[in-house]
């Protein structure tokens, strides 16, 4: 039952940008704490496309969505709180670790997907030659992504499936 709620949630999402926005800070906040109003809406601004919150009351519109993400914890036994600690400032769910196990998981097998010596050799590059490789692979990715959405929706344009990889929706 719980994945037909979620299912009815997501295509809430994709009509409404209030629900979208409060959505993503609930799945950010559930994976990360100790993030600043700032880092916040940076990450939904990521998923979203800039400008998500608005332009001119965007203030107004973070602290009412935090408002009722701040409830939908509360629903789940979980509370919410702003840390004014110098050393770790930031939104986190009370009593839970700063990263989730979840996360944790990936990266930890990120790190141990990294090859010392291909890191050795990324070193010796200049800045402009890594950052140029990086722009590379990220534009490889953002098109193989265009591509498979593309696949499976062969009714939108090419140019529609860049922008939702692009943004992360699919």
């Amino acid at each position: 039952m719980q994945a037909a709620y979620e299912i009815l949630l997501e295509d809430a999402a994709t009509r409404d940008r209030p629900t979208a926005r409060r959505l993503a800070l609930l799945n950010i906040l559930s994976q990360e704490r100790y993030l600043t109003r700032e880092q916040l809406i940076s990450r939904v601004e990521g998923r979203l496309g800039w400008g998500c919150f608005g332009v001119l009351a965007w203030e107004d519109t973070f602290f009412r969505d935090m408002k009722v993400v701040k409830q939908a914890f509360h629903s789940a036994s979980c509370r919410m709180a702003y840390s004014r600690r110098p050393q770790q400032p930031g939104y986190y769910l009370a009593g839970l670790p700063a990263v989730s196990s979840e996360l944790v998981n990936i990266l930890t097998s990120s790190v141990l997907e990294v090859d010392t010596a291909q890191v050795a050799i990324l070193q010796k590059l200049s800045f402009p030659a890594r950052f140029q490789q990086g722009c590379s692979i990220s534009n490889l990715a953002r098109q193989i992504v265009a591509n498979r959405i593309h696949q499976r929706n062969p009714q939108i344009s090419l140019a529609e499936a860049y922008q939702q990889a692009s943004t992360g929706e699919s």
